[in-house]
């Protein structure tokens, strides 16, 4: 069941004198009332905050703007709303007006990457389709802060079809990763159209969907959508939980549709200065998200984009709050801690040092415990020289599906294998037929 509490229905009444239930949750009411300056947002949390800070935000919004969705703003506690993780994630802060020494506009160089509007190219076998500008809510920790809030939000037709034509035409791909914006702010039937010319591509294996949908706006998750999104398997889903606190009922319902739909679901969280640079606070997000069947994908180090410098805490932190998660929780409970490499150099993993020492015969490791042990390596092994004539290798490289073959009694059960009998090998009638052929 849809939570709908007293707080809720308080911010709902703020933004329209009559709000239904069925208003509330309906996704794009939430959009066309989303909270996109100080006023509404004091207005609406019943918060006033004071002339000279509020001077401070308003330009802010003149180069960043904000977007917070009435779902999202109530979860905000206004008691202590400064120090709020759902506060500083989506409300202005002058300190983005800072920009840092490092600081860049494209960190990533994605725009460099593009070999076509809208694509990304920078793995070899895999491409982000930028297929949306738009947000259900503008983070303000985005890495893509450039974009945000573009009048030509959404890609026309045409553009789509050059990057679908892209992918066509280079048939190394086989991963496609729909990103933004937020993908599923586009409508059912276009992201319905776009998925079903991915997936007539042959040589494309994977579809992947990265979306904050869930955490800002869990009632786009619809019946609809998800039956849609069904159609196309495989496809995985990845979203975006920074804190425990965002993972409420009604996000939970969203991520179990999607779930009980089959789709695998991970999450990328922003290591975030004041927010979640916390140990215990990462360690609770990640058993909450493998609770509802969410499995922790990366921690990301917060990119040196514009404006990001008050969210950027040292790499350090990602490694501490890694180390205190191996050994301590389930393997696929920790997530692979990334720092995005600025110049387009990819994700680059970084964690503890569990190797002590390495010597030719044996490797010296340590456990999250501080227990020392050591690995003998094999007394002989003779490494196979590799000269890339593959079609001469004496391996097994066999890279198609095995084929099945049935054995016995399951011969005659089987769909696939023709055989009607089974008859012994020294039977006398097969023997006579034999002679006389």
């Amino acid at each position: 069941m849809t939570i709908f509490n007293e707080h809720q229905q308080e911010v709902a009444r703020t933004l329209r004198n009559s709000v239904s239930r069925s208003d509330w949750t309906d996704w794009k009411w939430q959009v066309r009332n989303a909270v996109k300056t100080v006023d509404d947002f004091e207005r609406v949390l019943g918060i006033e905050f004071p002339a000279r800070k509020k001077r401070v935000y308003e330009q802010t919004l003149g180069k960043f703007p904000m977007a917070v969705t009435p779902y999202y703003l109530s979860l905000i506690d206004v008691d202590d709303y400064a120090n709020d993780p759902v506060f500083l994630q989506s409300f202005p802060s002058p300190e983005e007006l800072k920009i840092g020494r490092y600081d860049m506009t494209d960190p990533l160089h994605e725009d460099e990457d593009s070999p076509v509007p809208g694509i990304t190219h920078r793995y070899p076998d895999r491409v982000l389709f930028h297929v949306s500008n738009t947000c259900a809510m503008y983070c303000r920790h985005c890495t893509r802060k450039r974009k945000v809030g573009d009048v030509d939000s959404i890609p026309s037709r045409d553009n789509l079809e050059r990057g679908l034509e892209y992918i066509r035409n280079t048939p190394q791909v086989r991963d496609v990763l729909l990103s933004g914006g937020d993908p599923l702010m586009l409508s059912d039937e276009k992201l319905d159209w776009l998925l079903t010319e991915i997936r007539a591509i042959d040589h494309v294996e994977v579809v992947r969907i990265g979306t904050r949908t869930p955490v800002v706006l869990p009632y786009r998750i619809t019946d609809e959508l998800v039956s849609m999104l069904a159609k196309h398997h495989p496809l995985w889903l990845n979203t975006h939980f920074n804190h425990p606190r965002e993972l409420t009922a009604s996000s939970r319902r969203a991520i179990q549709r999607l779930a009980d739909a089959g789709i695998p679901l991970g999450n990328q969280s922003v290591l975030l200065a004041g927010v979640n640079d916390c140990q215990r606070l990462i360690r609770t997000l990640n058993l909450k998200l493998i609770k509802n069947r969410i499995r922790p994908y990366y921690l990301y180090q917060c990119d040196l984009s514009e404006g990001l410098t008050h969210f950027r805490t040292p790499i350090g932190k990602g490694i501490e709050i890694i180390e205190s998660l191996r050994g301590h929780t389930s393997g696929f409970s920790v997530p692979t801690y990334v720092v995005d490499a600025p110049g387009g150099g990819g994700k680059i993993p970084v964690m503890p040092n569990y190797v002590v020492s390495w010597g030719p015969n044996k490797v010296v490791l340590r456990n999250y415990e501080g227990v020392i042990t050591t690995y003998h390596e094999p007394e002989s092994y003779e490494a196979k020289y590799c000269d890339r004539e593959c079609a001469k290798c004496n391996l097994q490289l066999k890279e198609d599906d095995a084929e099945e073959k049935a054995i016995g009694i399951e011969r005659l059960l089987s769909d696939w294998d023709e055989c009607t009998s089974l008859t012994p090998e020294s039977n006398e009638r097969m023997g006579r037929r034999d002679d006389a052929a």
